[in-house]
């Protein structure tokens, strides 16, 4: 693995953690998405994950078994249609597809 595409895997791994820092005080969607800076900073995250993930070369994509392609899209989501996101399937996004995420690309790191 060259060095940049342990920094894509890396920048991945320190947005979502910012994102979980960032929601630690929110209790649910609603309260998140009425606190704006947070909100905005956690969208901002799932551009950068999204980003980091297009720069992976398909020899990692194969070997890490992740949704790609959706994870892609929701960046696109966000980036073109930023008032358009729905805070319910954000916070369902965050509570339930993060935590595989980190885990896959933690794994795959320590091999």
């Amino acid at each position: 693995m060259s060095d940049k595409d342990r920094a894509n895997l890396l920048a991945i791994l320190d947005s979502v953690d910012k994102i979980k820092r960032y929601i630690s005080e929110s209790k649910d969607a609603v309260s998140l998405y009425e606190d704006e800076l947070r909100y905005d900073a956690v969208l901002m995250n799932f551009i950068n994950i999204g980003e980091a993930v297009s720069r992976l070369p398909m020899i990692i994509t194969e070997e890490i078994e992740l949704p790609w392609n959706q994870i892609r899209g929701f960046r696109n989501l966000i980036a073109h249609n930023y008032f358009g996101v729905d805070a319910e399937e954000l916070w369902q996004t965050i509570n339930e597809n993060l935590p595989p995420l980190k885990q896959e690309i933690k794994n795959f790191l320590e091999k």
